[in-house]
């Protein structure tokens, strides 16, 4: 059997997988997707081939998939036993956040966990659930190579003046500074224009990953030159059930006035504001699609509202615009969304293709729109598997 990569994407209750052959010139073919979802409460694994076949279709008892590791242990015996028993030739994870000292893929060891650890206060959605399955799977297969793929990484190239905060030096040198994140999937769309949309390929782009999380990257000839998320993945739009841009005198006004903890500022700031916040209704945006109640209205309003108003900011960090791309799940997905945000954009010479976009694409934009707009699936784990052999490979 041929070499494999197993690349996984942990979340707080589910476990994303997707493994990868490695065949000859070190190529990668996708032969399956995986998740494993309700842990800890009712757990299922669901599994397709490469072709979108299903293979599995899995429910647990609750206690026997309490948590992220019970959670490993149930996938990988299902893996071992669909692929022949054999163990991966490495292990690809994505990490929210690297810090200051991480801006490419590396090799798991103990000293790369302890830095890994010490981040999760800036990524506390994320890095503990991202952790959980490397310390996991160190345990049980200590000699399995693990490669650590940060969503900052792609952002580590911009200037300085775009990753500063007018904060005092120190805490710039201690860290605090603007990252960015979504980067996975901001280089997997750079890495496919050239396919797909050859003309803006090489110039003024902002790339907006819609999903429940949910960021925009302006990028130039395909690197990050600025991102709509900073010190920690609250930050530029809001989110499912996150804020987004808010003044931090709201937060002192919490704390200092109203007697809150830091802890229900976390909660607040994390798990509930954003679209949920703002409807009182759902975070999801086909509910609120769905729904006739004023504050799901309200809450798409101020989504895409938000989306227009830092997209005119990123064209001017850009210095113009040539090209728009929308991606992930609310960009790939909802063409009502997509012709909300086009429709707004009109004064950039934005003209939207409304056959176009009703069939998904991938360009949406008329033929004489001044800047073009596409639909661009995403592909993070793709991203992944590519950095983790080519780590591997490096090593080797």
């Amino acid at each position: 059997m041929a070499d494999t990569i197993l690349v996984v994407n942990a979340g707080s209750s589910s476990i994303k997988f997707s493994s990868y052959a490695v065949d000859a010139g070190r190529t990668l073919r996708p032969i399956l997707k995986g998740q494993m979802d309700g842990i800890g409460t009712q757990p299922r694994l669901r599994v397709r081939d490469a072709q979108g076949g299903a293979l599995t279709d899995q429910k647990y008892p609750s206690d026997d998939v309490r948590d992220i590791s019970a959670a490993m242990a149930a996938v990988g015996g299902w893996l071992r036993t669909h692929l022949g028993g054999e163990l991966p030739l490495a292990v690809g994870h994505r990490v929210a956040h690297g810090g200051p000292d991480y801006a490419a893929p590396v090799k798991v060891d103990d000293s790369v966990l302890d830095a890994l650890e010490r981040l999760v206060p800036l990524a506390p959605l994320h890095q503990p659930y991202n952790i959980g399955p490397i310390r996991s799977i160190q345990t049980r297969f200590p000699a399995t190579p693990q490669v650590a793929c940060f969503d900052t990484a792609f952002h580590r190239g911009h200037a300085d003046v775009a990753d500063r905060y007018a904060l005092p030096d120190a805490l710039y040198k201690d860290g605090v500074r603007r990252y960015g994140f979504h980067g996975l999937s901001y280089e997997y769309i750079a890495r496919a224009l050239p396919q797909v949309a050859p003309q803006i390929a090489l110039g003024r782009v902002v790339v907006a990953h819609l999903g429940s999380g949910a960021s925009m990257c302006a990028m130039c000839a395909g690197r990050s030159v600025d991102s709509t998320m900073g010190f920690t993945a609250l930050d530029g739009l809001p989110m499912g059930t996150r804020c987004g841009q808010l003044d931090p005198g709201v937060l002192l006004y919490l704390l200092s006035q109203k007697g809150w903890s830091a802890a229900d500022v976390e909660r607040l700031l994390y798990r509930e504001a954003g679209l949920r916040g703002l409807s009182g209704i759902s975070n999801d945006v086909r509910d609120l699609l769905a729904s006739e109640a004023p504050a799901a209205q309200r809450a798409l309003d101020y989504f895409v509202y938000r989306i227009r108003r830092e997209l005119g900011s990123l064209a001017g960090a850009l210095g113009g615009l040539d090209g728009l791309v929308l991606t992930a799940g609310i960009g790939e997905n909802s063409p009502e969304i997509r012709a909300r945000i086009c429709v707004g954009a009109a004064w950039l010479g934005i003209r939207l293709d409304e056959r176009a976009n009703r069939s998904g694409g991938p360009r949406i934009s008329a033929p004489d729109s001044r800047v073009s707009v596409w639909v661009i699936p995403t592909d993070e784990e793709r991203m992944i598997a590519e950095h983790t052999l080519a780590v591997v490979a490096g090593a080797a």
